[in-house]
């Protein structure tokens, strides 16, 4: 491999001379072997970074155009829209577990913006410092980076997963109408309920989950830009916070907006614990939904048995024609695994000292991965599982017209005490209801047949 030599503060570094980052990237390169190839920081933040550096260069241009020229803010605005595109990823090479500032991640940033956009002059036009990083610091960079990698999760990924789940459940709703079954409390049966009101469960439980997201994003809006080191915004002219706000806004098509209190933004992260509270809401519905999917599908002849869900692979290796709901197992394992995350992000969240919160790496890294495990199990669950979903007909209705808990219609006519009789008498001699009631004397034959409509029950 062939080397160049690179220099900052601290001296010489040798830097692989294909690569667009320089001597501080190196150095976290280096002294940071923790997870490399496993956990590099996530391209959603690479992917931020183009965008707020761009965003940067634009408004010191508006602001101080004798020291961010037309000519440099063009080959910034190039490297940042390769930035953003991906098609520089390969130069960002850096982990999360480096200094908990982010620091190193935002020198990364600037040393490809401004090798790249050197090599795209034909000269030395930047320094990564001096024009990259003008009028910032890593302080207020890393948390704006991660407001807008997190918006732009929520957005992209989870909100049209979500919606599209939604829909399909919708449909279920319709296409299930009329269809009566056993409801179950405690795992025990319960009263009827109609398969429709069940999805119908599935779907708002989902809507709220969606209204809870879009309330987190509001506040991930407001950008930490502007700052700089403490939040007092030292070395920025007047206006920056406000205008690169607006800069970043037209980038990216979304509302951003200047943090009201620089202070609070360099420090707290408690939008993105709110927003993560919300995905773990989702999570937990989703948890909910998939468990009760595969119990309802258990069998096929042992379980309950009440829908059939698509067959999408063998489920054993031993246990020929065995069939397994591998779809809704994927998703309580990503619920499990966001509920985790939460700790961590929440952990992360109150590591705040003084003027700075020094876990921010390690609480995106984790609110990114949730909004994409989240985004990701939701399409594969909808599509392989959810949208096949049809009703075991047959089974439903034996249930039902099998269940004691139908008892609970006699309660008006003999009284609750009298029908937890009739129930008892059924279930330990094994006869259905109608016989329990009429040997115990409290209703004939014909008065049962008046009063007791499972169907109505719902």
């Amino acid at each position: 491999m062939e080397y160049r030599i690179e220099h900052d503060s601290m001296g010489e570094v040798r830097v692989p001379a294909e690569k667009y980052w320089g001597a501080q990237t190196q150095r976290s390169h280096e002294n940071f072997k923790i997870g490399v190839g496993l956990e590099t920081m996530p391209r959603e933040i690479t992917r931020a970074f183009g965008v707020l550096k761009k965003a940067a260069a634009k408004a010191n241009h508006a602001l101080r155009p004798e020291k961010m020229t037309a000519e440099k803010l063009a080959a910034i605005s190039v490297a940042c829209d390769e930035v953003i595109s991906g098609a520089l990823n390969e130069h960002f090479p850096l982990v999360v577990w480096q200094t908990g500032s982010g620091t190193q991640s935002n020198m990364n940033a600037n040393e490809v913006i401004a090798n790249r956009g050197n090599e795209l002059a034909g000269k030395k036009l930047l320094h990564p410092n001096d024009d990259i990083n003008m009028s910032q610091s890593s302080n207020d960079t890393f948390p704006t980076a991660m407001h807008i990698a997190a918006v732009e999760a929520l957005e992209e990924r989870v909100l049209p997963a979500l919606n599209a789940f939604i829909e399909t459940l919708l449909r279920l709703e319709k296409e299930n109408e009329g269809i009566v079954k056993s409801g179950r409390t405690h795992l025990q049966d319960a009263t009827p309920i109609t398969f429709s009101q069940e999805i119908s469960g599935w779907r708002a439980s989902l809507e709220r989950d969606r209204q809870l997201i879009e309330m987190s994003i509001q506040p991930l809006c407001e950008l930490a830009l502007g700052g700089t080191a403490v939040g007092t915004g030292l070395n920025a002219p007047k206006g920056f916070d406000c205008e690169v706000a607006k800069q970043v806004s037209a980038i990216t098509g979304r509302s951003f907006v200047t943090a009201g209190n620089k202070f609070h933004a360099l420090t707290s992260k408690d939008e993105l614990v709110f927003a993560h509270g919300a995905l773990k809401a989702l999570a937990a519905d989703l948890m909910k939904i998939a468990n009760d999917v595969r119990w309802l599908a258990s069998g096929p002849r042992d379980g309950l048995g009440e829908i059939f869900i698509p067959e999408n692979e063998p489920g054993s290796s031993i246990m020929p024609g065995k069939v397994n709901p591998t779809q809704c197992e994927a998703v309580t394992m990503v619920a499990v695994q966001v509920m985790g995350n939460d700790v961590a992000v929440s952990m992360a969240a109150s590591q705040g000292n003084f003027e700075l919160n020094v876990f921010m790496p390690v609480c995106i890294y984790n609110f990114l991965q949730s909004a994409r495990l989240l985004g990701d199990c939701m399409v594969s669950f909808e599509k392989n599982c959810v949208s096949g979903i049809r009703a075991n007909r047959e089974k439903m209705a034996h249930n039902l017209h099998n269940s004691l808990m139908l008892v609970t219609a006699l309660n008006p006519y003999i009284g609750y005490e009298n029908a937890a009789k009739t129930a008892k008498k059924a279930y330990k001699e094994n006869i259905s209801l109608k016989e329990a009631c009429v040997a115990l004397g409290f209703l004939t034959a014909e008065r049962f047949d008046e009063v007791f409509h499972p169907e109505e029950m719902v």
